[in-house]
């Protein structure tokens, strides 16, 4: 498939549809046509038209924000390999709420310039610094 083509397979009401940007895109809805749109922008290399699937376009305007919490989890993870599923879930479930806090925290110091790395770190050494004095005060009680 050449950039901007796009092929497609329905079956009842799902369809399957793959796009061919820089590489191929594959899709599965319920709800779009098996079309292609122009996006009113040119490439720069080619100076030909942008065209993308409907379904891409609809993707990119309604789920920014899901594709941006996933861009910053996926960076630093606090999720560790583990045989225990339970582990899982518990470190899954600290990493977005800890991605939530860098959210609201940045919305409402809009005059910090916070990066979500820097946050992470101060988190962690707030907890370990707190375990310390925790040890060090019941070393002291004995």
């Amino acid at each position: 498939m050449k950039k901007g083509q796009s092929a497609f397979r329905r079956k009842g009401d799902v369809m399957v549809q793959v796009w061919k940007d820089r590489r191929l895109v594959r899709m599965i809805s319920t709800i779009h046509v098996a079309t292609v749109v122009s996006t009113g922008r040119k490439d720069r290399k080619t100076n030909m038209e942008i065209k993308k699937s409907y379904a891409v376009v609809q993707y990119n305007k309604f789920m920014k924000g899901v594709d941006r919490a996933d861009q910053y989890l996926s960076y630093y993870s606090v999720l560790r390999k583990t045989a225990k599923w339970s582990k899982n879930v518990v470190l899954c479930l600290l990493n977005c709420a800890l991605f939530k806090a860098f959210c609201v925290y940045r919305t409402l110091n809009t005059n910090k310039n916070v990066k979500y790395k820097n946050l992470l770190h101060e988190v962690g050494w707030s907890w370990i610094s707190e375990v310390q004095d925790r040890s060090e005060s019941e070393s002291n009680d004995l």
